[in-house]
């Protein structure tokens, strides 16, 4: 029987079409494939046809897209159609620090480098769209998913994000920037309702977005699982539409999070171009429908068809997703990539180094292991893989220094290691209970071999594991699990010469805090975590880390758990119109609503503008060295509308040890028609100096630092009066201030 070709095989001679032609215009490329699709093929476009895959075109040879989760590596492969690790022996990767930990390094530099280096992996491993970074802001200590979000300001965060998405962008894949907006909690994030003002959404929780968008260039934007003004973020019209196409000019693809569309029509009409993981929940649940059945796939078809939705709403969604491709997979001229290089593991190395912040010392550290003949280290985080669990950023590294082989490594064997405390591996509600005995018999065992040690250095924290930092659940208590608080009163009690090392993505509460000579605060460094918290320890590296975040002394001095319930976190309602996807550990609630009562007071506006003083404060981190902060050099006293002025700021090591400082500038307005923070965060940078050697930093204020968003108005505006610029070495050490006048 012969066999008919349908489809013509071009001559050798035929000319090339436009849309595979690189050296023509995207949107003339775009448009040209536009042209020649179906109805049928422009839909396929919209959905996913795998766990981390959505379709191309095969019959025009334009390719699939391949997704993976980051944005601290690229995730092991994933079953096609479940929740299961593949189980390949060639996908491990270099671990990245956590975003949190690069934005406490404030260091845009070390952020151009994260990008470059996490996106050389993402190529080698064929991925088109990075999953990260995410941007969303730190409201409260709760939120078990601060640890991959880059803190407690909008400033740091987007001056953060910037490099990161540009670097990553030239390997030719995505940034997939996260998660667009307001998911600023894991508990009921699938249905809470959140009510805010116009000027904390555009002033605090929108402009690392906008800054990713317009001045990173970001491809491709998620949509968060959480509802605003009763509508999903997935497809909010104002949000998608108004916002970031209409206000910000995005032309990349809006991709959903997996498991975030919830109605056909309002997909359709506001701005989602691409559905993941539709009925299920994004992390292991599995649906009994197929792709076709999503929102996007046969029931848009067939309401196009039936002309309840006009077509063109798939041609705009097709060309956003062409372009995604033309960009990606389709980039001819994108590198080869490499992974767990050398330099990779370096790049990990220094982002690491740079981010450990040390908030406490009495002068115990650096520690200097020829004065002590025994070293006792405790805390499960000292042997604990910490890349395990979490939700999506769970990695694969190819190798893990864990802290105590670290420490082993520089003291020798003068170090000795008692766990202290247990903790199972729980994850997505399944919860291992260990034993009370246990917990007692742990303790007793560390406390008697403290009473022996010369100095305990005590690395605990949280971990990954659900109610703490972890996709899916928030934190239960702001106080350490596992009685680690207790167990470190036990051992100041028997060895007051305590270093405390803790690992954790959030604050938390230390009631010890004045009882213990030292304490470093570190994230999650992946790879080469242990020996960046090793090295800092020894004084091989001088830390440069400062907050990213505000750590109250109690819960309640954050603001957005001050006002109960209805703040944080939301209150159910009777209501049930949001259905729950059974199984699920994200839909819970009967579609709660909650309020930002402390409106634009967020992390130090609030403590500022209250009154209420932080254990320790945003930007805060101390040095082995100390620095000395000149008179700053100020070009104006007066700015106008067009005008500018220039602070110049001379920075000295006046101690005998290299290392480098951070630099602050905040600006308050001193009189304002509508209600501002006490100061707020307006430019930043970091300083290395070898003892005795001054450099500058320096400042460029223009009207923009100084505009606040008026929602009467609907604009950002500037009204005449007086100001003052802050230098800083953190939110609460003004180092000097600099009245000036806008006219």
């Amino acid at each position: 029987m012969a066999m008919t070709l349908t489809t013509a095989i071009p001559a050798a001679n035929a000319e090339k079409p436009i849309y595979l032609d690189q050296n023509i215009p995207i949107e003339k490329r775009v448009e040209d494939a536009l042209s020649r699709m179906t109805l049928e093929e422009k839909v396929a476009l919209c959905h996913a046809q795998g766990k981390f895959s959505s379709k191309g075109v095969e019959r025009l040879g334009i390719p699939e897209i391949w997704m993976s989760d980051g944005p601290h590596g690229v995730r092991a492969e994933i079953n096609w159609n479940d929740w299961g690790y593949s189980g390949w022996t060639n996908d491990s990767i270099t671990a990245f620090p956590a975003l949190t930990a690069l934005a406490a390094t404030w260091n845009p530099q070390l952020s151009a480098l994260y990008g470059k280096s996490v996106g050389e992996e993402a190529r080698y491993r064929k991925k088109d769209v990075l999953l990260g970074p995410g941007v969303n802001i730190y409201r409260t200590p709760l939120n078990g998913r601060n640890f991959e979000y880059m803190g407690e300001d909008p400033y740091l965060a987007g001056e953060m994000a910037v490099p990161y998405i540009q670097e990553l962008q030239k390997n030719g894949v995505a940034a997939c920037v996260k998660h667009f907006a307001l998911n600023n909690q894991e508990k009921w994030r699938g249905t809470v309702d959140v009510e805010l003002s116009d000027r904390a959404l555009y002033e605090i929780y929108l402009p690392a977005f906008k800054k990713a968008v317009q001045d990173g260039g970001a491809w491709s934007i998620m949509g968060a699982y959480n509802q605003i003004w009763g509508q999903h973020c997935c497809h909010n019209e104002r949000l998608l539409n108004d916002i970031l196409r209409g206000e910000w000019g995005f032309d990349g693809a809006v991709i959903t999070d997996w498991g975030g569309a919830h109605d056909t029509k309002e997909a359709a009409l506001n701005g989602l171009d691409i559905e993941m993981g539709s009925f299920t929940n994004g992390l292991t649940s599995e649906s009994e429908f197929g792709y076709d059945d999503y929102y996007l796939a046969d029931p848009y078809l067939e309401m196009i068809k039936k002309g309840e939705v006009p077509e063109s709403t798939v041609d705009e969604k097709a060309r956003n997703v062409l372009r995604l491709i033309f960009r990606t997979a389709m980039n001819t001229n994108k590198p080869f990539g490499s992974k767990c290089t050398p330099e990779h593991y370096a790049a990990a190395k220094a982002i690491g180094d740079e981010s450990v912040i040390l908030l406490k010392n009495n002068g115990i550290l650096p520690l200097d292991g020829s004065k002590y003949n025994s070293i006792l280290v405790v805390g499960d985080n000292a042997v604990r893989r910490l890349t395990d669990g979490g939700g999506s950023s769970e990695l694969k590294p190819k190798d893990y220094i864990s802290p105590l082989s670290a420490l082993q490594a520089l003291y020798g064997d003068k170090v000795k290691f008692a766990p202290g405390y247990a903790c199972g591996r729980t994850l997505y509600e399944a919860e291992d209970t260990i034993p009370q005995e246990e917990q007692d018999r742990l303790r007793a065992e560390a406390v008697a071999m403290a009473k022996d040690a010369d100095i305990v250095i005590y690395v605990g924290g949280l971990n990954k594991n659900s109610w703490q930092d972890c996709e899916s659940t928030d934190r239960r208590e702001y106080e350490l699990p596992f009685g680690q608080n207790e167990l470190i009163k036990e051992l100041i009690k028997v060895n007051p010469n305590i270093i405390i090392a803790n690992i954790s993505g959030n604050a938390y509460e230390m009631p010890w805090v004045n009882d213990v000579p030292a304490i470093l605060h570190a994230s999650y460094l992946g790879t080469m975590g242990g020996a960046s918290i090793a090295d800092v320890i020894a004084g091989n590296v001088n830390p440069s880390g400062k907050l990213p975040y505000s750590i109250p002394v109690k819960l309640r001095d954050c603001g957005a758990n001050s006002f109960g319930e209805i703040s944080y976190p939301g209150i159910e309602s009777g209501d049930t119109d949001v259905v729950a996807i059974p199984g699920s550990v994200i839909e819970g609630g009967k579609n709660p609503k909650q309020k930002y009562m402390e409106d634009i007071l967020v992390g130090y506006r609030w403590h500022d503008t209250k009154k209420i003083p932080a254990l320790f404060p945003f930007g805060h981190g101390l040095s082995y060295t100390e620095f000395e902060y000149g008179k700053p050099v100020v070009s104006e006293s007066v700015i106008g509308e067009n005008g500018k002025i220039m602070i110049e700021v001379p920075v000295t090591n006046t101690g005998a040890k290299e290392g480098s400082e951070i630099v602050e500038l905040y600006i308050s307005d001193l009189k304002s028609s509508l209600p501002r923070p006490v100061k707020e965060l307006k430019g930043f940078g970091k300083v290395r100096l070898a003892p005795g050697e001054t450099k500058s930093v320096k400042f460029e204020i223009t009207p923009e630092d100084l505009k606040f968003f008026d929602d009467k108005k609907h604009e950002w505006v500037v009204e005449p009066g007086k100001f003052k610029a802050h230098v800083a070495a953190s939110s609460t050490d003004i180092r000097h201030t600099i009245p000036f006048e806008y006219k």
